[in-house]
């Protein structure tokens, strides 16, 4: 910092970058704030523990060891006395911890909020002063040009969280719904409809137009807001906040896998970088043959797919700004244009209602609707739906707990879930130095997909291109010291990312919202690690000065002058280790962006959860219509897979309707 020049523009921005700090108010409070709101509240506890126990002497003897000692009176610091220095030293200890893993996860779990923090903040003029440094600039004003209406949902949406309980009945009725208030029981607003879709994502956007067109009166429960391309914000913080489930911060219990998951009208759909990818055929015999699901392979399911892809707009060119395809835009706004169909923004379902059904026996119920709850406070009943048809299409990760909570025991709900697990590799191009213009941050968001194949030409990893904002960087890229991470994030706009992504043997469980447990298997490493070494063998042909892992140690290489063995001994070291959790020397985060298989398809209920009509086995009239309904991975990005399997669902449920 010596040598920069305060009067030089540049110089200058990178002078208050060094300078900054994250004890600068009021930067503490909006981690404090973020934590307690978006992260597990066990983690919040054991981060509540751990603070608890460094605020005493012995505390923090124990947690720190001979760094809290002195040779003067007290001799032994509390960790707010210890000097800045020993601390960070702590904080590296604590993440090469084996034996204490809280400490560990301690770690993860402070350097992701404080940076997340740190770098999506910003100013009343949606700034923030770190940005100019590390080559981050978004402009905030700029429009963008819509060929369709400003708001195409307008004429079918009831934004709840605008609403009160006498405005809320008012525009029911005026949506041409029915709507009754039960004179004993005051804590409800009953609703009619023909059929109640919850959630408005690939799968419950699909249902809605396929049903609403066939003539059924169709209500979505959605429990994120509305938002049209206007409305969008170019900041990553409330992009993240708006549109995400747990602002963008949800993980598996133990902290192995960051999953990203929508949370607005569009779901998964409106949130995703629009790769749209058909089933893979091999994936399609498999669930043909060996879980003997024939339509999977019939030719219903291929015309769903070019129904699809037609409805979407699915292209090998690039498409102009602003015309995403999501089902926010399309087969949503299909529902409400043909007049069947309203949107329920905030609302969240909380409850099916099932009842004893005398047609199937003691063991089949009937489900007949759904209890809602508005997350505005003005609300003050919640909403009982009353259907003839129920569809839950609310996500691998919400769709479980929606089934159990309302009494559903089948043994596959919850389980076999799916997550296409990611691992990152990144390289540095400095901008002298290669062809390669521009920023990271700038262009497509992805413009190719790399197979990585076996000897018998079996994919093993699929390579892609993130698109990554610079608080999302910062906190899950390693962190070797306060100094070195600095220095990391100058490189912000000129480091590329590729990530490994495989179709996962392993799988979890998500029984309780927002409580997830994930393992990989051993083949599910071996392929990661495959992708990865591909991955790093792309960056350095493009002409990478640097690539590395998100390894816990930094694990990196310099390129110029590199000699073939040298790299290729680099590369036998790369490995896809173990979450934070796990006592291995090194660890690293892992992602997903896709969730599916928690409430899979099966030939009978012992195998499955829904039938091959989307049908729960234990409820008549519950049909599941998203990614859940999975019986495997698929390999690839699920969202055409989705539409296509909620599609076919959908028209079957439309012909026993008309019965």
């Amino acid at each position: 910092m010596e040598t920069l020049n305060k009067e030089n523009p540049f110089q200058k921005s990178h002078l208050y970058y060094y300078q900054a700090s994250g004890a600068q108010y009021p930067i503490q409070d909006e981690v404090g704030q973020l934590a307690v709101t978006k992260a597990l509240p066990q983690a919040v506890s054991l981060v509540r523990t751990i603070l608890k126990i460094l605020s005493f002497r012995l505390g923090s003897l124990l947690l720190c060891g001979k760094l809290c000692l002195d040779w003067k009176w007290p001799f032994i610091h509390k960790f707010c006395e210890i000097s800045v220095g020993k601390r960070e030293q702590i904080l590296k200890n604590w993440s090469k911890e084996k034996t204490l893993i809280p400490l560990r996860l301690v770690f993860v779990l402070i350097k992701l909020f404080c940076f997340y923090t740190f770098f999506s903040r910003v100013d009343e003029n949606s700034q923030n002063p770190t940005w100019e440094a590390i080559g981050y600039h978004i402009d905030t004003k700029k429009n963008v040009t819509k060929t369709h209406k400003d708001r195409p949902l307008e004429n079918g949406v009831i934004e709840t969280m605008l609403e009160t309980d006498s405005s809320l009945i008012q525009s029911l009725k005026q949506k041409g719904l029915e709507v009754t208030e039960d004179p004993n029981d005051n804590s409800v607003y009953k609703i009619k409809c023909d059929v109640v879709v919850i959630g408005s994502g690939s799968g419950g956007g699909v249902a809605a137009a396929v049903l609403a067109k066939s003539g059924q009166k169709v209500i979505v429960l959605e429990k994120g807001n509305y938002f049209v391309s206007q409305d969008y914000s170019s900041l990553e913080g409330p992009s993240m906040r708006e549109m995400y489930e747990s602002s963008g911060i949800l993980s598996t219990k133990d902290g192995k896998v960051m999953i990203l998951s929508g949370s607005t009208v569009g779901g998964g759909s409106a949130i995703n970088w629009s790769a749209s990818i058909r089933t893979p055929s091999n994936v399609l015999h498999e669930w043909s043959v060996d879980h003997k699901l024939p339509f999977f392979e019939s030719s219903e399911y291929q015309s769903a797919m070019d129904v699809v892809c037609e409805r979407i707009g699915v292209t090998k060119n690039c498409t102009e700004e602003g015309d995403k395809k999501g089902t926010d835009s399309t087969w949503l706004v299909d529902a409400v244009e043909c007049g069947g169909a309203v949107i329920l923004t905030g609302c969240k379902a909380e409850k099916l209602v099932l009842e004893k059904n005398p047609n199937k026996g003691i063991t089949r119920k009937k489900c007949v609707g759904v209890i809602a709850n508005c997350l505005n406070n003005k609300i003050t009943r919640k909403l009982q739906i009353e259907s003839k048809v129920t569809v839950s299409a609310c996500g691998a990760l919400s769709t479980p707990p929606l089934l159990i909570n309302s009494g559903l025991k089948n043994q596959n709900i919850g389980r076999n879930l799916h997550l296409h697990p990611v691992l990152f590799t990144w390289g540095y191009f400095p901008e002298e130095n290669t062809e390669f213009k521009g920023k990271i941050n700038e262009g497509g968001i992805i413009t190719s997909l790399h197979r990585v194949v076996s000897g018998k030409n079996k994919t093993r990893a699929i390579i892609e291109t993130p698109a990554i904002g610079p608080a999302s960087f910062a906190a899950l890229f390693p962190w070797i010291s306060g100094a070195d991470m600095k220095d990391k994030m100058l490189r912000y706009s000129r480091t590329a990312h590729l990530f490994s992504l495989v179709k996962d043997e392993g799988s979890g469980t998500v029984k309780e919202e927002g409580m997830i447990d994930y393992r990989l298997s051993k083949v599910d490493k071996d392929n990661l690690q495959s992708g990865l070494r591909q991955a790093l063998r792309i960056l350095v042909s493009a002409g990478a000065v640097e690539v590395g892992t998100y390894r816990s140690d930094g694990q990196k290489i310099k390129c110029k002058g590199i000699k073939d063995k040298e790299f290729e001994e680099f590369l036998d070291s790369v490995t896809a280790v173990g979450g934070p959790s796990s006592r291995g020397d090194y660890w690293t985060i892992y992602c997903s962006a896709h969730q599916m298989g928690s409430c899979r398809m099966g030939s009978n209920e012992k195998v499955g959860a829904i039938d091959e009509n989307g049908e729960s086995w234990e409820a008549e009239g519950l049909f599941v219509c998203d990614g859940s309904v999975f019986p495997t991975a698929i390999g690839v990005n699920p969202m055409i897979t989705i539409e296509s399997t909620a599609y076919c669902i959908s028209k079957k449920i439309a012909e026993s309707l008309k019965m």
